[in-house]
């Protein structure tokens, strides 16, 4: 058993050169790809050799560049195809939970918008009427906040049409144009929407995104507590576990980030 557990030393330092290839932009010289891999040159080689007649690493005829091969894609489709976002973040939940200790739920995009779809209370209790299958509203909930920031704006056109004309009977004035782009653009910078007290009176709310292999927003994970002792800085004791929770399950669901210039 003690053996088992061990494992093999070798497929454990042949897939460091797998990873390299997967960070790369491109397909990469085996200099710059054994030292991406923190390994020598001859070495790496033997474990390309191995790769390539596995389809797992290709090598191009004429410059000589190494890539990811067949195989390698077949496999990431094959655990992109078995991957359930809101199942995968449902299982998640309870280790997030023991980080910020306030009520966690899941949303989706549904055909009226932001849908909660999960709730777990949390061990500070938070006067919410909320149940599942609740439609968040965009401009007043930090899941709708969320959605708005990421997703197409053709997409939340429609529902964001009908609450700026409602809002004369809530706030005066509605939100200008201008003001919704720097709210979103707030939204995108910090990598999660905040409200506090904007729809359920004190109640102060987070909402990150997670996004698929596709770039696409999957769900947004909410976090919501009583503003009394719900700590809504941010980069505070709710705001950066609950990012750092989105931020690796979207890239264990095969989300790559662009890298900012």
């Amino acid at each position: 058993m003690d053996k088992e557990r061990a494992g093999i030393q070798s497929v454990e330092v042949g897939f460091t050169l797998l990873q390299a290839l997967g960070r790369a932009p491109g397909a990469l010289m085996l200099k710059d790809l054994a030292a991406a891999a923190g390994m020598g040159a001859a070495k790496a080689h033997r474990y390309l050799v191995s790769f390539q007649r596995l389809g797992l690493v290709v090598q191009d005829g004429r410059s000589g560049r190494y890539d990811l091969g067949p195989a390698a894609l077949h496999l990431g489709l094959a655990a992109l195809a078995r991957q359930d976002a809101v199942q995968l973040a449902r299982e998640r939940l309870p280790a997030l939970m023991d980080q910020v200790q306030h009520t966690l739920a899941l949303a989706v995009w549904g055909n009226q918008g932001p849908t909660l779809v999960h709730w777990m209370p949390g061990p500070q209790a938070v006067v919410a009427h909320l149940r599942l299958g609740d439609v968040m509203p965009l401009l007043d909930s930090a899941t709708g906040r969320c959605f708005a920031a990421w997703l197409p704006t053709a997409t939340t056109a429609p529902m964001l049409k009908a609450e700026l004309q409602q809002a004369p009977a809530r706030q005066d004035p509605p939100p200008s144009p201008a003001a919704l782009q720097s709210l979103w653009a707030e939204v995108r910078a910090q990598g999660a929407a905040r409200v506090d007290g904007s729809l359920l009176p004190g109640t102060a709310a987070f909402c990150a995104p997670v996004f698929d292999a596709s770039g696409q927003l999957a769900l947004g994970v909410l976090c919501l507590g009583p503003s009394a002792r719900f700590d809504a800085r941010w980069q505070g004791a709710v705001h950066a576990p609950l990012s750092a929770w989105a931020r690796q399950l979207s890239h264990d669901l095969g989300h790559a980030p662009a890298a900012r210039a």
